[in-house]
């Protein structure tokens, strides 16, 4: 290896890890940033949507850039708008402008397909699929160091624009550090299906602002109404487009096969019930018992490191462990199990949430089922489709899992705002939480009988345990897997053969 290869692991490791920290940088301050702004908790609560529903576009476009492109271009422009956008965040104290820089920062997504790919072009097959294990661990390390450090910085009541400047800070670090990787070609041809990007973004947006804003408008008006039927006439005319084009963003061949759609209604779950309880156990703490009769009153620090901190940071051991039941078990069960998991710790914050260890056990089982459940989804889908269309399974269940981030955060802030108890600064009731918590449980519940009946039986392939980590790390980056049938070949090219 040369000694600029040498720097791909370093690289791949600190990128991957500013994408989580970007992500929950943000998540226990929401309600200090409607403060500052003198917005509505819905208003707010888009500071952490329009990121999500940005990188559910972004995500497969970057993945698809990188492979005309080139790597390294494309890594640089993405931590050069990321900086731009955090830049932005930082100096300004407008909504629509602060708005316009987290969709900026939501590029960083596709900076975790792209350092995956720059591993497979510059490690030996040896250290293959170890370096992407360690690269996939830092998605729990970044979100824990994220939490860490927005609670240090505003344990004294802080002001949340130090978050986008530490964020700036921290991709200029990024963008030093990539501008040092080997220079390599394109490895595709083709085009970018620009329209089909624009049309998705749109019908997204259709689609959560007014699950978002319903309080607001009305759940009958005419502005509901008429935003989610243009959602349904836009994404109609997404997937008409999808099926027109040569090289489409999104093949809609995966959007019929019956294991692919549950796959990816399993993603969407999981993308819920992820975002779901950091909001909600984040509002929950943060809410003064005094004034509502429930809630620990706690700071941001404290409900960064005490609370969520430890579902995060979980996650540098649960990992390994999903890897392992899926080479045990088989994906599908593995689904089940963290299906089940998620109803148990939704259903036990439902009922349980009036001490400290209570919420916390809560949520540590919702976020382990969450990393068992992502660990399953790249070996189900290369069960069920053909080798060579694992990248765009595992593109579609990315956006999949991202939008459903964003209908856990529309619904979570859908219950946050309504009844609310009367006072200089509104607070949701407990019955908002238990709501929120008893509706994961069922989704959770569903999910389970979905992937336990609907999922035909597979005769589980003998797959070591590095294997199952080689696929979970490329699937959850959108990237191609081998599957069953695929003959064997270089692992820097694909892992191994089955």
């Amino acid at each position: 290896m040369t000694s600029k290869s040498r720097l791909a692991l370093p690289v791949a490791c600190y990128v991957v890890l500013l994408v989580s920290a970007l992500q929950t940088l943000v998540v226990p301050v929401v309600a200090d940033i409607r403060t500052a702004l003198d917005v509505s908790v819905s208003a707010a609560s888009w500071v952490v949507t329009a990121n999500l529903l940005a990188a559910a576009v972004f995500t497969p476009m970057l993945g698809r850039l990188g492979d005309l492109y080139g790597r390294r271009p494309v890594m640089l422009g993405v931590l050069a708008v990321v900086l731009l956008g955090s830049i932005l965040a930082a100096t300004t104290s407008d909504l629509p402008l602060l708005l316009v820089g987290r969709v900026a920062q939501a590029a960083s997504f596709g900076l975790f397909p792209l350092a995956i790919g720059v591993l497979r072009e510059e490690l030996p097959p040896q250290r293959l699929t170890g370096a992407m294990a360690l690269v996939s661990g830092m998605l729990s390390v970044g979100a824990g160091f994220g939490l860490v450090v927005t609670g240090l910085l505003m344990r004294n009541g802080g002001d949340y624009h130090e978050l986008f400047w530490l964020a700036t800070a921290l991709t200029a670090i990024g963008l030093a550090g990539a501008w040092q990787l080997p220079r390599r070609a394109g490895a595709a041809a083709g085009r970018l299906d620009w329209a089909g990007a624009a049309l998705l973004g749109l019908g997204l947006v259709l689609l959560i602002l007014p699950l978002e804003e319903g309080n607001g408008w009305g759940w009958g008006s005419a502005r509901v109404l008429g935003s989610l039927a243009a959602a349904v006439v836009v994404l109609v005319a997404f997937v008409l487009l999808e099926r027109r084009v040569t090289h489409p963003l999104v093949s809609t061949r995966m959007l019929s096969h019956r294991p692919i759609v549950v796959a990816n209604a399993a993603g969407l779950f999981l993308g819920f019930a992820m975002f779901a309880v950091f909001l909600a156990v984040s509002a929950l703490v943060q809410t003064p018992r005094e004034v509502a009769g429930y809630g620990f009153g706690a700071s941001v620090l404290a409900a960064s490191l005490v609370y969520l901190l430890p579902g995060t940071a979980g996650g540098v051991l649960t990992a390994p462990l999903g890897g392992r039941l899926v080479a045990r078990f088989g994906a599908k069960a593995t689904l089940v199990i963290a299906a089940v998991l998620a109803c148990a710790g939704f259903a036990m914050l439902a009922v349980l949430h009036a001490a400290t260890w209570e919420v916390i056990v809560g949520a540590l089982i919702v976020n382990t089922a969450v990393t068992f459940g992502y660990a399953a989804l790249p070996a189900l889908l290369i069960a069920h489709v053909a080798p060579a269309e694992t990248g765009i399974a595992n593109s579609v269940n990315s956006i999949s899992r991202s939008v459903g981030m964003s209908l856990g955060t529309a619904f979570v802030v859908t219950m946050m705002t309504r009844n609310a108890i009367p006072g200089p600064v509104p607070l949701p009731r407990e019955a908002q939480f238990v709501t929120v918590f008893v509706v994961g449980a069922v989704l959770a519940a569903i999910a389970a009988a979905v992937v336990a009946g609907a999922l035909p039986r597979v005769r589980p392939e003998p797959l070591t345990v590095a294997e199952v980590e080689a696929d979970e790390v490329l699937g959850a980056a959108g990237l191609e897997v081998a599957g069953p049938q695929a003959g064997a070949g270089p692992l820097s090219e694909e892992v191994p053969a089955r």
